[in-house]
């Protein structure tokens, strides 16, 4: 087999599967549950966590409401730009290969969303009271797992470079002290 379809099947089933666990888990929140309805799935973590019914109309974690046309563009082209570098990550890249798995199935999970509802659906709600309260989806958790994930690789590329040397100071090099 060919190692650029090899490495385009590894990302077919990274991102692949991302967007199959999105997708299903999106489409039992929309059979059993209406829109806003919650329900604690873990007792003693209610109210910090619970699976609540919302619709998001802008981006990741509702960020800029009423977006979402231009979201789902850009979404579109990030995962071609992806797809088309996709190949080009060395072997030993492992973490690139999954960011970009990651990023890519959850960026199309909200895509087809936005394509089939108008809308994203989310419902992992959890919440800090007084601090933050969020409603977002698998999709969602995996975009910001992919991005953590490339600037986590590319923090270990950089400290896996060599130290560059120093140039010296030609000025301080072999001159006799001055009395």
């Amino acid at each position: 087999m060919n190692v650029t379809l090899r490495r385009l099947l590894r990302l077919l089933l990274i991102a692949g599967s991302v967007l199959v666990l999105d997708q299903v888990t999106k489409r039992l929140i929309v059979d059993n549950l209406v829109l806003h309805e919650s329900r604690s799935i873990i007792p003693f973590l209610s109210p910090l966590f619970q699976i609540t019914r919302s619709h998001n109309t802008g981006a990741s974690f509702g960020i800029l409401p009423n977006a979402g046309d231009i979201f789902a563009v850009i979404a579109i082209i990030v995962v071609i730009v992806m797809v088309y570098m996709f190949p080009r990550i060395p072997d030993e890249k492992r973490l690139m290969w999954l960011a970009t798995g990651l990023i890519c199935g959850g960026a199309l999970g909200n895509v087809i969303d936005r394509l089939m509802y108008g809308y994203v659906v989310d419902f992992i709600h959890y919440q800090i009271p007084g601090l933050v309260s969020n409603v977002s989806n698998i999709a969602d958790h995996a975009v910001v797992g992919g991005v953590i994930l490339f600037f986590i690789a590319s923090w270990r590329d950089e400290r896996e470079k060599p130290a560059a040397v120093e140039p010296t100071n030609p000025d301080s090099v072999d001159q006799p002290p001055t009395p």
